[in-house]
């Protein structure tokens, strides 16, 4: 039996979208065209791929088997693409990025507006939203992760960021409520906690030489927003764990100072990661390149290093 590589093609785009209309102006084609061209591949195969209903498109059992396949068949087309790519002398096309809210208007700000600037045939595209995305499904070029990852043998992964985390307060808010001495002293004080990917406060581990301390501590306030969490404990309403670069402004006007200075929190790495081609298209390495230099050099800065 011989199945088209672009029906393939145009199945796994189909999926990707969620439905025969988004698909057909992702690639071009009409309406009517992408609905007959899935119904021959059905007919040829001697099975349904998809469920169709008002609101949505479901996979059959066989549909998701072959979805397999297809996927492989758009992995061949992009980097048959990206070769093409590559031997173009500018990076060119649209570059979807997921990341972080914060992370975006704290850290990004110089990246973007440099990438912007020395590639200006690419067009930027982000999601800032806190779901977490599916690289591979919805389209992705790259996301912004925080924190350990887990296998997945679909993408890789590149470091381009690395934070120190430590524990800040406002003065006012210690002259209030007085200096922790000892990690232990926290229980007695307000605290402002990252949420958890599972749910709850992430658990706080202080290190000083050989000594760990680590508790689940209730807090006052949790959020999955280092920067709310940051701004907060500048107003004086409790004890933050936070990084350099969310604090490091705010200590330098006075309006954060450390807590507990002689223990130190675990340090955050900062991942982009992206689909694991064999061949990277140019637009994604010319945007991770720019990150690991931009982002590693404000690092430096914000420690004193430079």
């Amino acid at each position: 039996m011989d199945v088209e590589p672009n029906d393939l093609l145009l199945f796994a785009r189909i999926v990707e979208a969620g439905s025969f209309s988004q698909a057909a102006l992702r690639v071009d084609l009409p309406k009517s065209t992408v609905s007959r061209r899935i119904a021959l591949l059905e007919a040829k195969l001697g099975e349904r791929l998809l469920q169709r209903t008002t609101r949505k498109l479901m996979l059959t059992e066989f549909g998701a088997s072959l979805l397999d396949h297809a996927r492989k068949v758009v992995e061949e087309v992009e980097a048959a693409g990206a070769l093409v790519q590559h031997r173009q002398q500018a990076p060119s096309g649209r570059l979807r990025i997921s990341m972080p809210a914060d992370f975006a208007s704290l850290g990004m700000t110089q990246v973007m507006t440099h990438f912007m600037a020395q590639y200006p045939a690419i067009t930027l595209e982000l999601d800032l939203s806190p779901r977490r995305v599916d690289l591979v499904s919805e389209n992705f070029d790259i996301a912004i992760r925080m924190g350990d990852l887990p296998d997945d043998a679909s993408l890789n992964a590149r470091r381009v960021a690395l934070e120190q985390m430590a524990l800040y307060a406002a003065p006012s808010y210690l002259a209030l409520r007085g200096l922790p001495e000892h990690p232990d002293d926290l229980l007695k004080h307000d605290l402002l906690c990252l949420l958890s990917r599972g749910g709850g406060p992430s658990p706080w581990r202080l290190t000083r030489g050989k000594t760990v301390w680590e508790r689940d501590l209730p807090g006052r306030l949790t959020a999955n927003s280092p920067d709310l969490l940051t701004r907060v404990a500048c107003a004086g309403a409790g004890i933050a764990a936070s990084s350099d670069l969310f604090a490091a402004p705010c200590v330098a006007k006075g309006e954060l100072v450390r807590v507990l200075p002689e223990w130190d929190l675990p340090q955050v790495t900062g991942w982009a990661v992206f689909p694991g081609r064999r061949l990277m298209p140019a637009k994604t390495r010319a945007f991770l390149d720019m990150m690991e230099g931009l982002c590693c050099t404000e690092a430096r800065k914000r420690m004193g290093m430079v």
